[in-house]
């Protein structure tokens, strides 16, 4: 092969990547984050099933499925200790539970406020159901009285 012939092999090698675009194979294209937390984290909270939150955190980080998680703007990221490196992961990895949960529903999460505004809402509850009852109770007997009273 001459020089002008490899160097047009060469020139049609760099134009089909270039046309072509960038080629990204899976699990090549690696980005990760660093998180700042405290050496040792605070207590980890049940929320839902197979979700954990850490609490009282200024970032929402969760433990799901043997991995810590933590969401940046539309991103996630996983780590198996929250002391390592954490790895970008493609939404489709990342667990349903996890991507259902508002951003900043659990940030700076407090089980005994959680647990005080759970206990007040079921309280609520119980008030409606109660005063539901009541009111149709009250609807009965006056119902009654009306059908007496012809």
């Amino acid at each position: 092969m001459t020089m002008n012939q490899k160097l047009s092999v060469a020139a049609a090698m760099v134009a089909a990547v270039i046309l072509t675009g960038p080629l990204r194979a899976e699990g090549v294209f690696e980005t990760s984050i660093t998180i700042a937390l405290p050496p040792v984290l605070p207590p980890r909270v049940v929320v839902q099933p197979g979700i954990q939150v850490v609490e009282d955190l200024d970032e929402e980080v969760f433990f799901s499925g043997g991995w810590y998680w933590a969401r940046r703007g539309d991103l996630w990221y996983r780590a198996r200790d929250y002391r390592a490196r954490w790895i970008y992961v493609e939404p489709r990895f990342v667990p349903y539970g996890l991507r259902r949960i508002p951003p900043g529903q659990y940030r700076r999460f407090r089980k005994a406020e959680w647990k005080a505004a759970r206990e007040a809402e079921k309280a609520r509850w119980r008030e409606q159901k109660r005063a539901e009852k009541e009111r149709r109770k009250e609807e009965r007997e006056e119902k009654h009285h009306r059908h007496h009273d012809d």
